[in-house]
């Protein structure tokens, strides 16, 4: 446990609480009022008093001091970033697992902590989840939690995130819901596996824990071409059949609570040839940020966003994005070339780098990226470049390639963009 301790002050605003009370940068927060500080999430919540007694180390020696907070202002430090737990498993479907060699460091970390669940929406498995852990997450109400569940059949679950030793996630989540604490889940479908029966009766379990269960998503797997494990990747009839299940519990269970609760992902949609349902269907979209609702909720923008001719540049304009996506967003350049008249060309871009069955736009690497448009830059004068490629700051793609290598592969100007119609549009401005 020791390990994961980060409660090192990091940095102390001038005239703050913690300033007044002499609390400088360096100095390790051991305890608040008496409760052991570990990181970041320890001190908020137990800084919650107006009066606090801080116990700390400064170099080798222990002291307290006592801070006086205002009703509105927190203490004014920051501590050390968490080191995040990694993970035990060995899931036959992990993307990490199916990475190639060479990219940068931290694309190969498999997250496995609850703490950065309830704080950034990672999912977890809760395969390495312990006593202290559960303890800790009622006390501190840490909800709701993002839990990758895939199936609620226990043998079959320990053999897919290969760890024999992952509690039965389906107590754990019940101990959850009886400590009214909530959750989204998510279901990776790998055919042959967890889908049709069993996709059944996970959704069908996972219902029955509603409301504290306040979302599910069906997501089909990702398989890279450096994939070592044989895994069948989810087809047409694979989508269709996981779609008519899903879509027999909406209706079950908007009829029993007035909420789907459970979704289909777009790239499932995509793959199976339907039509999305309307973007109101989504409700306030509990799990976009894991695929469901994104294509649904452009297409929806789209149509009530204004355009406004004598805003957009003259200057020729070239964009990107991934296969799948493709269709819907070239529908609408099509239509923002008719109304406005603006100068713009959409290349659809092939993921030589994981294979060509991956097809969002998420996963473009700058190399495939820059060789896409290499044959189709003709005299476009601006790159805009979808904020959805960019990983970890503003600068870097997946393969550690850069904006600015694309910038001085092509010899054009490049805009980041915001990954909607409205950033699109801002995009094009002047």
């Amino acid at each position: 446990m020791n390990k994961l301790i980060s409660n090192t002050v990091t940095s102390v605003l001038p005239e703050s609480p913690a300033a007044m009370a002499g609390i400088s940068k360096g100095d390790r927060i051991i305890s608040v009022n008496g409760h052991l500080i570990n990181d970041d999430i320890d001190l908020t919540f137990y800084s919650q008093e107006p009066s606090l007694t801080i116990k700390m180390r400064r170099g080798s020696k222990i002291f307290r001091t006592s801070v006086q907070k205002d009703e509105y202002k927190g203490m004014g430090i920051s501590l050390n970033p968490m080191k995040i737990r990694t993970c035990r498993n060995n899931c036959i479907f992990c993307f990490v697992s199916q990475l190639p060699k060479g990219l940068r460091r931290s694309l190969y970390i498999k997250d496995e902590d609850y703490r950065f669940s309830f704080l950034y929406g990672n999912y977890v498995t809760l395969g390495n989840i312990t006593d202290d852990d559960r303890k800790r997450i009622i006390e501190q109400k840490l909800s709701p939690l993002y839990i990758s569940v895939h199936t609620t059949n226990h043998e079959l679950r320990r053999s897919m995130i290969g760890n024999k030793k992952a509690p039965d996630i389906l107590s754990e989540l019940k101990y959850m819901k009886a400590k009214k604490i909530k959750f989204h889940t998510q279901i990776v479908l790998c055919p042959g596996h967890n889908d049709k029966k069993e996709l059944e009766k996970t959704i069908n379990d996972l219902g029955k824990l509603y409301p504290y269960a306040i979302s599910m998503a069906v997501v089909p797997v990702g398989l890279t071409r450096h994939r070592e494990k044989s895994l069948n990747p989810v087809e047409k009839q694979d989508a269709l059949d996981a779609i008519a299940i899903v879509e027999k519990f909406q209706k079950r269970f908007m009829k029993k609570h007035g909420d789907p609760i459970v979704y289909g992902s777009d790239e499932l949609f995509i793959k199976s040839g339907l039509p999305f349902p309307p973007a109101r269907f989504y409700g306030d979209f509990p799990q976009i940020e894991n695929g469901v609702g994104m294509v649904p909720s452009f297409i929806h923008k789209s149509r009530f966003l204004r355009f406004s001719s004598h805003k957009l540049s003259k200057k020729r304009f070239i964009a990107f994005t991934g296969m799948s996506f493709y269709p819907y967003l070239s529908q609408f350049i099509g239509k923002l070339r008719e109304k406005t008249g603006v100068k713009i060309k959409l290349v659809p871009v092939n993921n030589d780098f994981f294979g060509r069955s991956v097809t969002v736009t998420g996963l473009l690497t700058g190399r495939d990226i820059i060789k896409s448009l290499s044959d189709n830059i003709d005299n476009s004068d601006i790159i805009l470049i979808p904020d959805v490629v960019l990983k970890d700051t503003n600068e870097v793609l997946l393969d550690d390639s850069s904006v600015s290598d694309i910038y001085e592969a092509l010899d054009r100007e490049v805009r980041v963009i915001e990954s909607t119609p409205a950033g699109l549009l801002k995009g094009l401005e002047d």
